[in-house]
């Protein structure tokens, strides 16, 4: 018989199995994603619903669509999973002096810059790097951050802001919410829910604008994160402008298609953020030119697509 100290700490490999399935939609796609079977990646769920006692998916001919106490999991597991994931890195490539402590917002974290970040360790195996989320600016005296990835407008005072790429956004929603809602022209738009992000105020407009639409301002749900108002958009719950290359997996599982296919480039971009420290550590030069480096590459891939 299991302890209750040790039900409630389920093996990683159930974790990592029922994240991945989580976030795709499929257990397909979760299995070709970890490079096991898709039967290895059913047993790992079934042995953690089994342990917890918990229905955490709905399982249909479509894929798996998480239930109410699985969306809640999932939003915990992920988090705890991208921490465990950053504390390894640490761990993996800690050295005396050369630390950086960075903060990053948590979707463009978990979805570009960590596959990305066993390159730079490779390269620079010297520098010790820390990763905490955030998605709004603060004081980076009082965190003790060295830098940050901020997503919005170049309007961080007493900072130095380099632009790492802008992003496209579309509008996005589920396969039922677009069969009940046929979309042919911009206008179409503006009778149905939209969903927005307080991280990106003011991108409906920009995006009827740019379409050559009135926009009525009409207001919808608003969400923090990326997350959410993808999961809102799944649910069938409304329209968002979200951002391509971070909603790749969406579109590919099938979860998310493009409501119109009109995407606009939006006002916003990344930017490495850092204090006006007046001198910048070899560790973090080096941090900020192989982080401009991939974000060249995502651009370049974006437009040969």
């Amino acid at each position: 018989m299991h302890s209750p100290q040790r039900r409630l700490l389920p093996s990683t490999g159930a974790l990592s199995a029922f994240e991945a399935v989580a976030r795709l939609g499929s257990f397909s796609a979760a299995a070709n994603e970890l490079a096991l079977t898709q039967g290895a990646i059913s047993r790992q769920v079934l042995a953690l619903e089994a342990q917890l006692s918990v229905p955490l998916f709905l399982r249909n001919s479509r894929g798996a669509v998480l239930t109410e106490a699985g969306e809640a999991y999932y939003q915990s597991v992920a988090e705890a999973l991208a921490t465990i994931r950053t504390a390894s890195l640490d761990a993996m490539t800690k050295r005396h002096g050369n630390a950086l402590n960075i903060a990053i917002p948590p979707t463009f974290g978990t979805r570009w810059l960590m596959p990305r970040i066993p390159r730079f360790v490779a390269g620079h195996p010297d520098v010790s790097l820390s990763f905490a989320s955030r998605i709004h600016p603060f004081d980076f005296a009082a965190e003790r951050l060295d830098a940050a990835v901020y997503v919005g407008q170049q309007r961080w005072p007493d900072a130095e802001m380099t632009l790492l790429m802008r992003e496209e956004v579309a509008p996005m929603c589920s396969p039922a919410f677009r069969d009940a809602n046929p979309i042919s022209k911009p206008q179409d738009l503006g009778r149905l829910p939209l969903l927005h992000m307080k991280t990106r105020q003011g991108e409906w407009a920009d995006w009827f604008d740019a379409c050559g639409a009135q926009f009525s301002g009409a207001g919808g749900m608003t969400f923090e994160q990326f997350a959410t108002v993808a999961q809102a958009c799944i649910a069938g719950l409304g329209v968002a402008l979200l951002p391509i290359f971070l909603a790749e997996a969406e579109l590919r599982s099938g979860q998310l298609v493009t409501a119109i296919d009109l995407p606009i480039t939006s006002r916003g971009g990344y930017y490495l953020v850092t204090p006006n420290a007046g001198h910048e550590s070899t560790a973090l030069a080096a941090f900020r030119e192989w982080l401009l480096e991939e974000a060249r590459d995502e651009t370049h891939a974006g437009s040969r697509d």
